[in-house]
């Protein structure tokens, strides 16, 4: 989109609209001097109202034009919203948007950060903040954002490798001359206790302070001995605010200190199969047991330090540079469960295996973005031009540990102890550590052939080497094996509007991505049939969207309109002699509707419905085995959220509706199906908001309104489930002053 500049008012600007003001003014001649008076001619002024839950554009300078102009669903939920339905972790907001899953881990262990998928693809590494790739496992909060902007179908163009599905751009608050400071304190059910503090301070004409801050602590409802702390900080300062050159320096620093789910049996639900018969009729283990330890520990560190400078060369040019060092460190030490022994006919002694798992891990960044945006007519077109170049390093280091010699006792699957003596992992010497080094170039171009008809085209070409060093255990040699892999990626996209009218669009569009070996976690494999193999090809992605755009009643709603197919291809599979083969291939065909704004000046809504037919083509195992489907993509997927207000009241409610989730989509024999699905759901939510005054609001959120009890993930063997929240509350009294 051509730039936009700062809303802040220029004091020279104000100054020549004021002297030029005199002197229309002394120009009039005095009407006691002339027989005729010349009048001015009158003039409108009409305030565009803000609509709190929509925007009209985004916030990345790489979109050239405003969403309702942009050939690619994108969805924006903004903090108003969020505050309204007293969301606070990202995988919770991320419900407002349908066609989005959230995962569990492998093997019976639990994952620390945002693990999800988009559209049927893995999108747990396509986390940005403010158009900067973000790593590190964090369960991230919302405190400090001021929207979520989710970008969906394959986006290489965009932002580089693995964009299969998309991408979430989180963008953060950052100092402005007119801000409001806000405070918030919070407490719920389960002792659930949450504080935060966002103060916006001008400390001269141009410079402007920002310190957003959040302590959270508490117990997670109906879940013995887990619980949740969180301190998180983001100071920010701003220099040359309204001018024609602005300087941003912030920082994010987080400090999380859980203790870890590892989710309950899945006996005795929907689908659980066992070949003991006795244990394949047993029944439901209590939601509230907790099968881990004393000493089972979460500690995430991440810290983020950002340096922004923009200047306008003139009114339509504008030049930025941003550059970020982050890094995180996770350690971990958690339980999963796994088997299930039935010791005799009373199932009060039937036992349950455990696993244990510590995790070391350090994720870290460093990225420099030189971008111009500039608007401009060649031959009589109008051209809305981006143009970029992004150099980026990322590591990613694991120490690995053994249960070997270690005797890890099974629980009593109905009523097990956390006081048991669990044994805690042991570095055995083993390691991982990874990298990638990228240099990119890319540009945008939205041309105006007419006043309806626009085209668009965006390319990214972009250098990587990725480079793995794998140690043994010590027991082993402790050898190090080294694996790389390097090659030149080109990404594009296309797109043609047309606009029948000034409020709406009608677009075609295509675009790729790629997605090659080692891509997530730079770990490269030496197994010839992994597809993380260095000598893999990328898996390329290819999507195909129609859709329509309109902004109605008067701009305050906006809805959208899109059908497409992406298709995934030279995924790993095995031909009929069992040789591995790069032949496999994920075809998701879907209808996605979104609609937000207001329906009414008191009336508000955020709503949107996703229909995914998710296809598995030319995949098999080694053994012959075909895959049918795709995990965890439903067919239906839906969100809902609207709200009245009257008399200093607001009562809004909402519903998300998730289709059933396969698990297991390869034939496979009935005794190992364990449970092959996640069962579809619906669940509702309810707020009541009272206004004080000005400066006071009271608010109650009350999350599963009729506790219906449902699956939020499941792990991929099957044995373990993470049941979604009960009926919960949250009393929150938010300040502004």
């Amino acid at each position: 989109m051509s730039h936009i500049r700062s809303r802040q008012h220029n004091p020279a600007r104000i100054a020549a609209m004021v002297a030029a003001t005199f002197s229309i003014a002394s120009s009039v001649p005095n009407v006691y001097a002339a027989d005729e008076v010349t009048e001015l001619p009158e003039v409108s002024v009409k305030s565009k109202k803000e609509v709190p839950f929509k925007t009209d554009t985004s916030a990345s300078p790489k979109f050239t034009k405003p969403l309702i102009d942009t050939t690619q669903t994108v969805q924006v939920i903004k903090k108003e919203l969020l505050r309204e339905q007293g969301v606070f972790s990202l995988t919770d907001a991320l419900r407002n948007t349908p066609g989005i899953t959230m995962q569990l881990g492998e093997g019976g262990n639990s994952t620390a950060g945002d693990t999800f998928t988009m559209r049927g693809f893995n999108a747990s590494n396509q986390l940005f903040v403010d158009g900067l790739r973000d790593l590190g496992a964090v369960s991230r909060d919302v405190y400090n954002l001021e929207q979520i902007e989710v970008i969906k179908g394959p986006a290489g163009a965009d932002i580089g490798r693995g964009a299969a599905g998309g991408y979430i751009n989180l963008i953060s608050k950052l100092p402005s001359l007119d801000g409001k400071n806000y405070a918030t304190v919070g407490y719920g059910n389960a002792d659930r206790k949450r504080a935060t503090i966002d103060v916006n301070q001008a400390i001269g004409e141009t410079t402007a302070i920002r310190l957003n801050a959040l302590i959270s602590d508490g117990d997670v409802p109906k879940r013995d001995e887990v619980d949740n702390q969180n301190f998180s900080i983001a100071p920010s300062i701003a220099f040359g605010l309204g001018g024609n050159t602005r300087f941003f320096l912030y920082s994010q620093h987080v400090r999380q200190d859980n203790t870890p789910d590892g989710g309950i049996s899945t006996i005795g639900r929907s689908g659980f199969f066992n070949a003991n018969p006795a244990i394949n009729a047993g029944r439901k283990v209590d939601r509230e047991n907790f099968y881990g330890s004393d000493n089972d520990d979460e500690n995430v560190d991440a810290d983020m330090l950002t340096v922004k400078f923009e200047h306008d060369i003139n009114a339509n040019t504008t030049i930025r540079n941003i550059s970020r060092y982050g890094k995180t460190d996770l350690n971990r030490v958690t339980t999963g469960v796994g088997a299930i022994t039935a010791v005799t006919a009373d199932p009060n002694t039937w036992t349950v295996t455990r696993s244990r798992q510590r995790i070391d891990r350090q994720d870290e960044i460093m990225v420099n973005q030189t971008s111009i945006n500039s608007a401009f007519d060649i031959g009589g077109f109008k051209n809305s031009l981006v143009g970029g170049v992004e150099l980026m390093y990322e590591r990613q280091k694991q120490n690995l540990f053994a249960t070997t010699g270690q005797v890890i006792p099974g629980a009593n699957l109905y009523n097990p102890n956390e006081n048991d003596e669990l044994p805690v992992p042991f570095a055995n010497g083993a390691q991982t550590d990874g990298n990638t080094k990228t240099a990119a170039l890319y540009a945008f171009d939205t041309v105006d052939l007419t006043d309806k008809w626009q085209v668009n085209a965006g390319l990214r070409y972009e250098r990587y080497k990725t480079a793995t060093d794998a140690r043994e255990a010590t027991s082993a040699g402790g050898a190090v094996t080294h694996a790389s892999d390097a090659d030149n990626l080109l990404s594009w996209k296309t797109g043609i509007l047309f606009k029948p009218a000034t409020n709406g669009s009608i677009y075609a569009a295509y675009a790729t991505s790629y997605t090659p070996p080692g891509s997530a976690n730079f770990a490269l494999s030496i197994t010839a049939n992994n597809i993380n193999n260095g000598a893999s090809d990328p898996q390329k992605t290819d999507n195909i969207e129609i859709g329509t755009k309109w902004d109605l009643l008067d701009n305050q709603l906006n809805v959208t309109a899109a059908i497409f197919r992406t298709e995934n291809d030279k995924q790993a599979s095995f031909d009929d002699l069992a040789n591995p083969v790069q032949i496999g291939k994920t075809r998701i065909t879907g209808v996605e509707l979104l609609a937000v704004g207001q329906l009414t000046e008191y009336w508000q809504l955020s709503a949107g419905v996703t229909k995914l037919n998710a296809k598995a083509l030319d995949q098999q195992t080694i053994t012959g085995l075909d895959t049918t489907g795709v995990q965890w993509t439903p067919d239906y997927s839906a969100t809902l959220w609207t709200q009245y207000a009257f008399n200093g009241f607001a009562i809004g409610g909402g519903a998300r509706y998730m289709g059933e989730q396969k698990r297991l989509v390869t034939k496979v024999a009935t005794a190992t199906a364990n449970t092959p699905v996640i069962e579809s759901y619906l669940v509702a939510d309810a707020m009541i908001a009272y206004e004080v005054n000005k400066h006071l609001n009271l608010r109650l959120n009350v999350y599963n309104l009729f506790d219906k009890e449902y699956v939020e993930t499941l792990n991929n063997n099957g044995s373990r489930v993470r049941l979604g929240l009960p009926r919960s509350a949250m009393m929150t009294a938010e300040f502004m002053f």
